[in-house]
């Protein structure tokens, strides 16, 4: 039996993840960051039977990250998948987004993963094996208004997982980023508004996005969070998986488009298909 340390598991696609890897026969250490965190998932382990161990640890802090691992590492003699999943978003324009708030997201989407990753990975190439996978999403890879700072954060955590990637596979150590479209999650629930009040000279241009973002493929109906769940599980379990993985109708049409065109045409197009400014 493998061993799953999966971060962000109190809500979401964690949650799920949790008890997708658990159900496989894995040693799920499900982390949340509050101690009394994932009631949900404490009743669905113990309904099922699966064992699996809620384990506090914050991403933003290095002491914690290390207790957590450390913790893991001794009762379990390794650990052979992370799944870097905690994060946090913010919807706002850049102008009004405050470096405090930057900070926040920048400290859990990108300096997160990398304290959970410095903390495995000494183990896991003593033993030359293991699975880091990096959930990210289709925004980064591809910009919109009002998400750029959660974006600049994903666009970041893309560039440190393909470096690493080059890095410790000649150790053994596979790497993969999950890239989600528009799910149904409870990320939205802990979401930073960099204009809470709507006073924001763009606050019109905003809310005229988010009706034309509404139009997008699969937004509409957006698609099973266990579907990126198995994902995870697949490119985690898969010796031969690619680097990036695509998941949900809407993200795998946004990367085609993105691929396909250049910027000039690409911009033109969403534009068009969006009749976002005139």
């Amino acid at each position: 039996m493998a061993v799953t340390l999966i971060t962000g598991c109190s809500s979401g696609f964690g949650l799920l993840t949790a008890l997708h890897f658990a159900r496989a026969g894995h040693t799920v250490v499900a982390t949340v960051r509050r101690p009394d965190g994932a009631p949900a998932l404490r009743a669905a382990s113990d309904e099922e039977d699966l064992g699996i161990e809620v384990v506090p640890l914050d991403v933003t802090d290095a002491g914690s990250v290390e207790r957590a691992v450390a913790g893991a590492l001794e009762a379990h003699g390794a650990i052979d998948v992370v799944v870097n999943n905690a994060g946090i978003s913010l919807r706002g324009a850049v102008e009004d987004t405050s470096v405090g708030d930057a900070r926040r997201v920048l400290e859990t989407n990108v300096l997160g993963p990398l304290r959970v990753i410095r903390a495995v990975l000494p183990a896991m190439r003593a033993r030359r094996q293991g699975v880091i996978v990096n959930v990210s999403s289709v925004a980064g890879k591809v910009a919109q208004p009002f998400g750029g700072m959660y974006s600049a954060s994903k666009f970041a955590l893309e560039g440190l997982s393909e470096a690493l990637h080059y890095e410790v596979r000649p150790f053994g150590v596979r790497v993969v980023i999950v890239e989600p479209g528009h799910f149904l999650t409870c990320l939205g629930d802990n979401r930073l508004v960099a204009d809470p009040d709507g006073v924001s000279p763009y606050a019109q241009l905003r809310r005229r996005w988010e009706v034309a973002a509404s139009r997008l493929p699969g937004r509409g109906q957006p698609g099973d969070p266990a579907s990126v769940a198995e994902a995870i599980y697949e490119a985690a379990t898969t010796p031969d998986h690619p680097l990036r993985r695509l998941v949900g109708a809407d993200a795998e049409l946004i990367a085609a488009l993105r691929r396909d065109l250049d910027d000039e045409t690409f911009e033109r197009t969403v534009r068009t298909a969006l009749d976002f400014w005139d």
